[in-house]
């Protein structure tokens, strides 16, 4: 049966940076999707690693995410999959090129964000709010650090965004809640009902498995970094929670593009 259609997939190479538009995803079973959250920028005092060591799942809080330091969202970071070349801009101009695939690449774009974070605000309760200097890490291809271990994809419904914005008073750009998929064809809040189930995605399988809590990460303005609408007093005042969209883990292999159909399966 079918419940929705995809209208957005995004993927976000360095975690906690710009996300990327994309017209289909490879999902894996167990691993979420190729490519997402396979770089991360981990701080230097969160474990004693080297250059070449594989550095494993953590929490958020060893790394720069835009949760803690809402300046990030002002650079526009561009990841090339084919050249392994990582692309930083800001308001059009660039400021940084480098090659995440030679060391001597990845020593500079650790440099430029260590800098870039000396001259930020963190949020108060920031999970790591000490500009300790930063180590890019990850293999650019394996999705290894999401917010949630075992990996998750997450799901939201364009009605739930235009709802939420309605109450909000604003237009609300869906990438406060940095999705993978954006699905249409639903009523608001309907992917709610969707926890425990299922769903045959693309020619892949996933299962549904909670909410998603949110965390002043929505209220942070993607293009300027400020937080510019309360949206989580908006959530708890409307709604009586703070839950937007949903997690799902996937089950089987396959992909998914632009204009593919959610079904249930049963």
């Amino acid at each position: 049966m079918k419940l929705a259609t995809v209208k957005q997939l995004f993927i976000y190479p360095v975690k906690g940076l710009t996300p990327k538009g994309c017209q289909s995803l490879y999902l894996t079973a167990g691993h979420g999707i190729q490519g997402d959250r396979a770089f991360a920028l981990m701080f230097l005092d969160s474990g004693n690693f080297n250059q070449l060591d594989v550095v494993p799942w953590m929490s958020k809080k060893h790394f720069a995410v835009q949760n803690d330091w809402p300046g990030l969202a002002t650079l526009d970071c561009d990841y090339d999959w084919e050249t392994g070349f990582l692309i930083v801009r800001q308001q059009g101009e660039e400021l940084m090129r480098a090659n995440t695939n030679l060391l001597a690449g990845r020593e500079r774009i650790s440099a430029f964000f260590s800098d870039y974070l000396t001259t930020l605000e963190s949020n108060k309760g920031a999970h790591h709010p000490q500009k300790a200097p930063l180590r890019l890490v990850g293999n650019g291809n394996s999705s290894r650090y999401p917010d949630r271990q075992p990996v998750h994809i997450s799901i939201i419904s364009q009605a739930t965004m235009d709802d939420l914005g309605e109450k909000a008073g604003q237009i609300l750009d869906i990438r406060r809640f940095r999705p993978n998929l954006v699905v249409a064809g639903v009523s608001p809040w309907e992917e709610f009902n969707w926890v425990g189930e299922q769903l045959g995605l693309g020619n892949a399988q996933i299962t549904v498995r909670a909410k998603i809590g949110r965390c002043m990460n929505i209220e942070v303005n993607p293009e300027t970094g400020d937080r510019d609408i309360p949206l989580l007093s908006v959530l708890k005042e409307k709604f009586g929670n703070s839950y937007t969209g949903v997690l799902a883990t996937v089950d089987s292999d396959g992909a998914v593009a632009a204009g593919d159909t959610v079904e249930k399966i049963n």
